[in-house]
């Protein structure tokens, strides 16, 4: 009987061990994912808002120039804004299923990759 016990003890400990150690690794492969994506979405945030920030640049100059040639300024701010209009219901009529499904399966890849 004193002889089974000698021989579970190591095992036990070796089995303790390794549950340890399994939690540890899978502690390290979630923190390093959780960086990876949110680095990852903040250098595209950063991206995104300098991409932006000048379209609206854009934007505003052309309603300018559009406006002066119009005979008004804020005329060339109206087709603009109707330009935009007609950009977001094509948008959200054709390609909203298409955007939602690829973001998606981005964000799946990303977690899983």
């Amino acid at each position: 009987m004193e002889n089974n016990i000698e021989i579970l003890e190591p095992l036990l400990k070796k089995i303790n061990e390794y549950g340890n150690t399994s939690y540890d690794l899978i502690k390290l492969k979630t923190s390093a994912k959780a960086i990876e994506i949110l680095s990852s979405v903040a250098t595209k945030g950063i991206l995104l808002i300098l991409i932006v920030s000048s379209f609206i640049i854009l934007t505003i100059g052309i309603a300018f120039w559009l406006g002066e040639v119009l005979g008004k300024i804020y005329y060339g701010f109206f087709c603009i804004a109707g330009f935009y209009l007609i950009i977001l219901g094509i948008v959200y009529l054709f390609m909203l299923d298409w955007l939602k499904k690829s973001i998606s399966d981005s964000m799946v890849s990303k977690m899983f990759n």
